[in-house]
């Protein structure tokens, strides 16, 4: 059996950033609002959390963490994934940016 800190290596961190229009910061913060619960119920999420910046209130984020890749390209294909990212496209004046990351081995 894989130690814990070799499963962390492991897994997908997911770092989202959007931009809202101006005056569409509430339907940005209402997709999140939908998106995160039902992200946060897939078998292969380990963590979501939607951030609000304190420096530009039309600036989001969204740090998940899957257990693998696999487990993030199903999330990408879901109903309400699709669905999230239309109204997200809808509502922001910059395009969204996505990064993939691991965390570093420093042991």
């Amino acid at each position: 059996m894989p130690s814990l800190y070799r499963m962390r290596l492991m897994e997908l961190h997911i770092f989202v950033r959007f931009h809202a229009r101006a005056g569409a910061e509430s339907e940005a913060e209402a997709a999140l609002g939908e998106v995160v619960p039902l992200s946060r119920a897939e078998p292969g999420c380990l963590s979501i959390q939607a951030f609000r910046s304190t420096g530009d209130p039309r600036l989001y984020y969204i740090h998940s963490i899957w257990r693998d890749e696999a487990a993030f390209d199903l999330h990408a294909t879901l109903p309400h994934t699709v669905r999230f990212l239309a109204r997200m496209d809808a509502a922001i004046d910059e395009p969204r940016e996505v990064t993939r990351a691991r965390i570093v081995n420093t042991q």
